[in-house]
């Protein structure tokens, strides 16, 4: 895989007919948009961001597409505690793509992923592997697999393994305990 496709990475996380999702940091709605065909009519998609303009580019595509009915927007920061907005243990599902590199408070927004994520729920992180050339973040800000193995270890997450995320991108799953 040549670059990091939500389509073709979606369809790694086995999501199934009315999961409930939440895409952390959605932005332009690519990943949203592929999880909503993968839960069905009968799911949801919580889509979050803070950009406002960003949220309604998706909710025009969404409504174009006949997904409006399964992606939610949610204007939110996700540095925040209670940042979604979303209820205790609400999501089966979390998406966090290209966002936790650029967060100044990773560990809040980890928790954050924890408190609304279900028993037994998980998350798939896909983030920049380097900086190349102006393409991705600048070197300092490149998040390792290892740190962000080891924030997530910290917020009470089992690693669960790696996936295949593009060439300029790494795939790590966590899942919840089974019970809190």
């Amino acid at each position: 895989m040549p670059f990091s496709d939500p389509k073709t990475i979606v369809k790694l996380f086995q999501l199934y007919e009315g999961m409930t999702v939440a895409d952390f940091g959605t932005g332009s709605g690519a990943y949203a948009l592929a999880l909503a065909r993968a839960v069905g009519r009968e799911g949801r998609v919580y889509a979050i961001d803070i950009q406002k303009e960003l949220l309604a580019r998706l909710a025009r595509e969404a409504d174009t597409l006949g997904l409006r009915n399964i992606v939610e927007i949610i204007w939110s920061n996700l540095e925040e505690a209670n940042g979604t907005k979303l209820a205790d243990a609400s999501v089966d599902f979390i998406v966090i793509a290209n966002l936790l590199f650029q967060t100044s408070a990773k560990y809040t927004l980890v928790c954050e992923a924890r408190r609304i994520l279900r028993a037994g729920g998980q998350i798939a992180l896909i983030d920049w592997s380097g900086s190349f050339g102006g393409l991705g973040p600048r070197p300092e800000e490149v998040l390792s697999p290892e740190e962000a193995k080891r924030i997530f270890l910290e917020a009470g997450f089992t690693f669960a393994k790696d996936f295949p995320a593009g060439d300029h991108h790494y795939g790590l799953m966590f899942s919840s305990p089974s019970s809190k």
